[in-house]
């Protein structure tokens, strides 16, 4: 570039110069504001840097073509497909469940004729902990969060008339997954759906329940033996199931960073797949139908980064410790859900923009699904209108804000690619810290 006579100084040096006395003069001047990224361990609402250019990305050693290579490919930073949604939309899949079967096949009906492409479903905590809903420990829960489903018949029920031949379903359920998917199984084949042709997801994650949400029945290595043998059975019976949603967001929910939500997250993985293969199966077979679920939070440009660090560092994970040489199998494919936690009972309407915003940054992102939420939902369950403009949202931001006529459109940002690199770094020291505990299973018998 052009140089100056200015004692050897640089004309980006001199420009910075100047730049860097200019933001002093005005730093006594700034707003309150309230720094909310995630960090290292030990660290709390990081402040962003005043400015992000070349030399934040060199102090974080990026190199693009290591860090960054192509969409559909490995590492996956830009996103697990080479098109993305110019060749097809995230799944739009409002999560929903209301106290009795058949109120909630009304909504799903209702969903599907507005356009919504997937099915979401939320059962109850006697269902999610394996109680009828007569049990008297059920007593004040049966259908408070979610449908009770005691019986095939209930399942019948939920889902009448939905043609599980050509949508995919997701269930929402842990400890008492097996139950649940071998309900399903039977309902699709009753209906004269073979099960290699079923497409789903079930949840299936019983760590996160130790670490967040509390619905678990056995501990954690009996558990994981119920986990690992649904991945068996998944992969000679349902080849188009997902068979776990490694799910992050519960713990963001509540409380973590985004850093912790990666690194714990992807802790967890790791002991799913060492369980895997610990029982002989194959990494390269079992990792394609591993699926992920993210919390869509407020700071759009960290969201954005910390979507695109979890590609990245599952990918090298896959590869390096597991020995993973499927591409598939080494792709985060994973759904996002806005943040529950930031909808506001007061002044609900507000809630329409957070989402909004929630939404645009999982996209930008590159989710495979998407769920957003409703704005009177801290309130009650959401009306009609409510989960309808939820959906709208979605598809104004697929059909009308351009967002996917572009393949990571955030690539190449200082900001987000610093950012992608110090989630990745500080995630690392996270989970570090888990494999010198012995994993994550044993972390979570030592309390951490």
């Amino acid at each position: 570039g052009r140089v100056c006579d200015l004692g050897g100084m640089s004309g980006s040096e001199e420009l910075r110069k100047a730049y860097e006395e200019r933001l002093a003069a005005v730093q006594g001047k700034e707003r309150t504001r309230y720094p909310s990224l995630g960090g290292a361990p030990g660290e709390l609402n990081v402040d962003a840097d005043d400015l992000y250019d070349e030399a934040s990305l060199a102090g974080q050693g990026f190199e693009a073509a290591s860090d960054l290579g192509f969409p559909g490919g490995p590492p996956f930073t830009r996103g697990v497909q080479p098109n993305m949604y110019r060749g097809r939309l995230w799944t739009m899949r409002q999560y929903a469940g209301f106290g009795t079967a058949e109120e909630s096949n009304r909504r799903y009906h209702y969903l599907l004729d507005q356009g919504q492409t997937g099915l979401s479903v939320a059962f109850d905590l006697p269902t999610q902990l394996g109680r009828d809903s007569d049990h008297p420990l059920s007593q004040g829960e049966v259908g408070r969060v979610g449908i009770a489903i005691d019986s095939l018949d209930d399942m019948r029920r939920l889902f009448a008339g939905l043609p599980l031949d050509r949508i995919s379903t997701s269930m929402t359920i842990n400890s008492t997954a097996a139950m649940l998917l071998a309900l399903y199984i039977a309902v699709a084949e009753e209906q004269g759906v073979p099960r290699e042709a079923l497409r789903g997801t079930i949840q299936n994650d019983v760590l996160k329940e130790y670490i967040a949400r509390g619905t678990y029945i056995y501990p954690p290595r009996p558990s994981l033996r119920l986990i690992r043998d649904i991945f068996a059975f998944a992969e000679r019976e349902l080849p188009k199931f997902n068979t776990i949603s490694i799910s992050g967001y519960h713990m963001r929910e509540a409380g973590c960073t985004a850093v912790q939500e990666v690194a714990f997250t992807l802790a967890n993985g790791a002991e799913y797949v060492a369980a895997a293969q610990r029982a002989g199966l194959d990494v390269n077979r079992f990792g394609q139908r591993l699926s992920f679920f993210f919390n869509g939070h407020n700071n759009l440009i960290e969201e954005v980064a910390k979507f695109r660090a979890a590609r990245r560092m599952w990918s090298e994970l896959m590869g390096q410790r597991f020995g993973a040489t499927n591409d598939r199998a080494r792709a985060l494919r994973f759904h996002c859900q806005t943040a529950g936690m930031t909808l506001q009972a007061q002044q609900p309407m507000v809630n329409v923009v957070r989402v909004a915003l929630q939404a645009a940054a999982a996209v930008l992102g590159g989710c495979q699904s998407l769920h957003t939420n409703s704005y009177d939902e801290a309130l009650g369950l959401p009306t009609e209108e409510a989960v309808t403009l939820a959906l709208r949202t979605q598809q104004v931001i697929a059909h009308e804000s351009g967002l996917g006529d572009f393949v990571d459109p955030m690539g190449g940002s200082y900001a987000v690619e610093t950012l992608t690199s110090r989630i990745e770094r500080d995630a690392r020291r996270y989970m570090s810290k888990i494999d010198d505990l012995g994993g994550m299973v044993q972390a979570i018998e030592q309390g951490y």
